[in-house]
């Protein structure tokens, strides 16, 4: 019994072996799910089957014409900012063991991503009109 709380107080090895198995786990069900569905479903390859879909509307146009990217641009910088916030959480969990010097630098953390966002909207990303 002492050896087990032992290992668990120390950071070996084996105290990642429960986060290994569960990465094995998923990755031999996605593999074993696939392969299931590939010999069970059907095989109909129609000449129906085998054309491009595009949302039931016909194509029309060349793909290759440029387009706006606000919308794309905005997306992913939402994206940035939303993982800023993931960050906060191991902060708010052991505030009160990181103390002054943890809190010092979560600001300077805000801080960098503080002279992101300002940078963001001289630059102009947000705006919506041309």
């Amino acid at each position: 019994m002492n050896l087990l709380l032992q290992a668990a107080s120390e950071n070996t090895p084996f105290n990642y072996f429960p986060i290994a198995l569960q990465i094995v786990i998923a990755i031999g069900f996605v593999v074993v799910m696939m392969a299931v569905t590939h010999l069970l479903g059907p095989k109909r390859k129609t000449q129906d089957k085998l054309i491009n879909f595009e949302s039931g509307i016909p194509s029309v146009g060349n793909a290759r014409q440029p387009m706006g990217i606000k919308y794309f641009l905005v997306a992913i910088l939402f994206v940035l900012f939303d993982v800023e916030v993931i960050f906060f959480y191991p902060y708010a969990v052991n505030f009160r063991y990181l103390g002054k010097e943890g809190f010092m630098e979560v600001v300077l953390f805000v801080a960098f991503f503080l002279c992101g966002f300002i940078y963001i909207v001289k630059k102009g990303a947000l705006e919506w009109e041309d």
